[in-house]
This record gives structure tokens, sequence and C-alpha cells, in this order.
């Protein structure tokens, strides 16, 4: 009937943000997706640690689907053959399965959701394209 899925809920208030993930510039709030599918899909909102900057490494995802939607302030990423884009309060972007990007900047006040299948995947350092 539920086809491998669970029931959730989550509440801002119940679901702290955390600094384990995989940037020590932003804090994440796990919304329960992985648990729920299995690992299948991924999604938190991820905000700015304030003060704190992005590297700007370039690097790649190995998964299936990530998207990003601003729910707040702005960030500015590069990608392969599609250079530097703005994204702010209300923009989304599909990246493509290991496409080649990086975060450049982003405001104080930064807060995105990310979606992404699955919920656990690699990441690598690569060299700029």
């Amino acid at each position: 009937m539920w086809q491998n899925q669970a029931f959730v809920v989550s509440h801002a208030d119940t679901s702290p943000f955390e600094g384990a993930g995989l940037r020590p510039f932003f804090e994440y709030r796990d919304l329960g997706i992985a648990k729920a599918t299995g690992g299948s899909f991924g999604a938190h909102v991820i905000r700015a640690v304030p003060g704190a900057e992005s590297p700007a490494t370039w690097h790649t995802h190995e998964l299936d689907f990530q998207m990003v939607f601003i729910l707040n302030g702005w960030v500015v990423f590069e990608y392969e053959d599609a250079g530097e884009q703005m994204l702010h309060k209300g923009s989304s972007v599909l990246q493509p399965p290991g496409i080649r990007h990086r975060e450049i900047r982003h405001s104080d006040d930064l807060e995105l959701l990310e979606i992404t299948s699955p919920a656990e995947f690699a990441t690598a350092e690569v060299a700029a394209p």
C-alpha cells in the first residue's frame, strides 16, 4: 500500500539544525525523508552559518537527482558549461548527476531546501572545468 515509504511530518520547533553535514559553513535540518524512504530520497533545509565562507572547491556528487530551492537569502553557484548562477529567494536549480560545480558565496541569511536521490551519496573534489 505505501510502496516502501512511511508517513512522516517534520516541524521546525522539534527538528533542530545541526552542524554535522557535508559542508562546515552550513547547518542542516533533516526532514525525515531519508528514514521514511529507506534512503531512496533525502531532504534537508540548509542554512548558512553567519560569517562562515565557502572555500569554493569544485566537486561532483554521485547521485541520481539533486534539486535546490532557495527559501531565504541568496547564493552564487558556478557550474561547468553554465557559468555563475545567482539564486535568490524563490529560485531553484536542478543539478544534473555528476555536474562539476562549486558554491562561491552566499548571504548570511541563506536558507535552502535540498532534495536528493539517494539520501546518501559520494562527493568528490575535482579539477575546475
